[in-house]
């Protein structure tokens, strides 16, 4: 079966990024659908709405996303106001949904096989896309002049491999697996750290070692990996925002807020336009 739904938004990826320009859609009136990972890896979970896959549910600045076990079951919840989503990783989905537009969050810095033709309107974010080749429109995601730009021809900026600066601090904030394991909370997103409080610790894989992973300065714990995920060695797990404000860790960043505005511009000039509202009904 092959569903029409007017005004439909596909988002790969519902991590805090992804969940900022869901937002941004679906309070401009369009339909958004997510699609996620069996397990994702989000850090600042409280504005992920990712973490429905886990929790059943997920709630972030007033909007309501939940996990959907099938397209029939996704479409009912967008009926009902609430944003789906789907483990879909492959966004094998598509055909059956025939959205009006593809928005390619997932900013894994490469191509998981998004091209343009998947939607009638298909936008990339970041680096790993090049427009018009993958995406009718690609969003620059790196912090400073060009934030939330639409491409329309060639590349976003190279991953840099650097956080951006916040509060005067880039990737002494970020603080990255030591070694392999599952990860065990010590403290909880919000929590306000000295630095050297320990923040989380890892079980080793291998020796069963508990390595415990401390602040590398003060301020508020803004992100942490969901507690018993297995991690590599490298991979990011937290985030310290050093300007202390406990309200930041549960609002969409400026960074996700401007990327978004860049998404929405993107799919209205390539004439995406919203449906019918919620518990209007649907075309089959």
């Amino acid at each position: 079966m092959s569903w029409a739904v007017e005004g439909l938004i596909v988002v790969r990826g519902a991590g805090d990024m992804a969940t900022g320009s869901i937002v941004r859609l679906s309070r401009a009136g369009f339909r958004v659908l997510a699609l996620e990972t069996p397990l994702p890896t989000a850090i600042r979970r409280t504005v992920a709405f990712s973490e429905a896959i886990y929790e059943g549910a997920a709630s972030v600045e007033g909007l309501k996303a939940a996990r959907a076990s099938t397209v029939s079951e996704a479409l009912e919840l967008l009926d009902s106001g609430i944003i789906p989503i789907l483990v879909d990783p492959e966004a094998r989905c598509l055909p059956e949904l025939s959205p009006s537009a593809l928005v390619d969050a997932i900013l894994a810095k490469r191509n998981h096989g998004t091209r343009t033709g998947m939607a009638p309107v298909v936008v990339a974010l970041g680096p790993g896309f090049s427009a018009p080749r993958d995406a009718q429109a690609v969003i620059e995601t790196n912090r400073g002049h060009d934030l939330g730009r639409v491409i329309l021809e060639g590349e976003a900026e190279p991953d840099t491999g650097v956080p951006g600066i916040i509060g005067g601090k880039g990737a002494e904030r970020v603080i990255h697996a030591p070694v392999a394991g599952i990860v065990e909370a010590l403290r909880g997103i919000g929590d306000i750290v000295a630095p050297g409080d320990p923040i989380l610790a890892i079980v080793e894989e291998g020796s069963g070692n508990r390595r415990i992973v401390a602040s590398p300065l003060g301020g508020v714990l803004r992100g942490l990996i969901r507690p018993s995920l297995h991690v590599p060695a490298g991979m990011k797990i937290a985030d310290v925002d050093p300007r202390g404000d406990r309200a930041h860790c549960f609002s969409i960043s400026d960074k996700a807020r401007a990327v978004a505005g860049g998404v929405l511009e993107a799919v209205l000039a390539f004439g995406a336009r919203p449906g019918a509202r919620p518990g209007e009904g649907r075309r089959t």
